[in-house]
């Protein structure tokens, strides 16, 4: 039977992170301060295996869940994730299996990936600049690594291809139109995404955001825009065309234009705990039912009940007494 949580929202989404591991210490993510050489990252037998990720899967799929994303970390730091993918993929229901990815693996894993059954990447890129970019991974890794593995997906059929970009304002705002005139004509998807109070070790501050409306009047000014239709409920960027038909782009305005209302996902850390916003403070932990041998049925109904109590609005919500609270990493839920 199809969930709905407290406000009507049904679950369609299922993002899974596969790692805490990143090769990238983003400023806004894994600040390097933080995440340093002495940090505890989850140790291997915390993690999830494949075939508890799998069954988890399953239980969503039959609440409704069509979409399943991988996310991390770097997903892809995750040592034959093609074998998982191939094990999502062949669950019933599950209709678009897709990774979010730092790129910087991409080029050698393209190719097994899209094989075993996955069907589209998003690649994380915040600046045509190689100065701006080094910057902000913080790891001096240059654009054309990433521009590689954007290549190498496209050419391994995962496609069509979504580029992010989170755009923090005296940081890396001046990149905005070099990456869409880059994209332009290219049949990838560029995505502006509004700089998130994710966590709490990211130095988040209002001021530091780049309103949606700006971001779009920088790119219309050069390439007139026009609004595009949804593909699906619950999609949280907003479509946009060029008038020329140069393809489109898409804004996440989860700061100025929140999307609580229509949300759909569902996250699953890497050591299976069990959230239903991105900014949340405590999950449901599954693994424990897991490896305690609960059945299906037991796990369906830990499940139900998270999901039939959800009220989660947090961005429509968002004030200095919000922004305040505890808040899971980004790298650890999964962004």
């Amino acid at each position: 039977m199809p969930l709905r949580d407290t406000m009507g929202r049904p679950v369609r989404d299922l993002r899974i992170s596969v790692t805490d591991r990143c090769n990238f210490r983003c400023t806004y993510c894994m600040p390097k301060e933080i995440f340093n050489r002495e940090y505890e990252f989850l140790a291997r037998e915390l993690l999830l295996s494949f075939e508890e990720i799998a069954r988890v899967t399953g239980v969503f799929a039959g609440f409704g869940v069509e979409k399943v994303r991988l996310t991390g970390g770097e997903p892809l730091l995750r040592r034959d994730l093609e074998v998982l993918v191939g094990e999502l993929a062949a669950i019933p229901g599950i209709g678009d299996l897709t990774l979010t990815t730092n790129g910087t693996l991409l080029a050698r894993k393209a190719e097994a990936l899209a094989a075993a059954g996955l069907d589209r990447v998003t690649v994380s890129l915040d600046s045509m600049d190689d100065a701006v970019f080094m910057a902000m991974n913080d790891v001096g890794v240059p654009v054309a690594v990433v521009l590689d593995g954007i290549a190498a997906a496209a050419a391994a059929g995962l496609a069509p291809v979504k580029i992010n970009m989170v755009v923090k304002r005296g940081v890396n705002d001046d990149s905005i139109l070099p990456m869409a005139e880059h994209f332009r004509g290219t049949g990838h998807i560029l995505r502006f995404i509004e700089y998130m109070d994710v966590g709490r070790t990211n130095g988040w501050r209002l001021d530091d955001v780049v309103p949606a409306a700006e971001i779009l009047a920088t790119i219309d000014a050069r390439h007139p825009l026009e609004p595009a239709d949804a593909n699906y409920r619950g999609e949280v960027a907003r479509r946009w065309r060029y008038a020329d038909g140069a393809g489109e782009i898409g804004v996440i305005a989860s700061v100025t234009s929140p999307f609580c209302g229509d949300c759909t996902r569902a996250r699953l850390s890497a050591e299976g705990t069990l959230f239903t916003c991105l900014f949340a403070s405590a999950g449901t932990d599954l693994r424990a039912a897991l490896r305690g041998g609960a059945g299906d049925d037991e796990l369906a109904a830990i499940v139900r009940g998270v999901w039939e109590r959800r009220g989660d609005r947090y961005s429509e919500i968002r004030s200095e007494a919000t922004i305040a609270l505890p808040k899971v990493e980004m790298s650890y839920i999964g962004g």
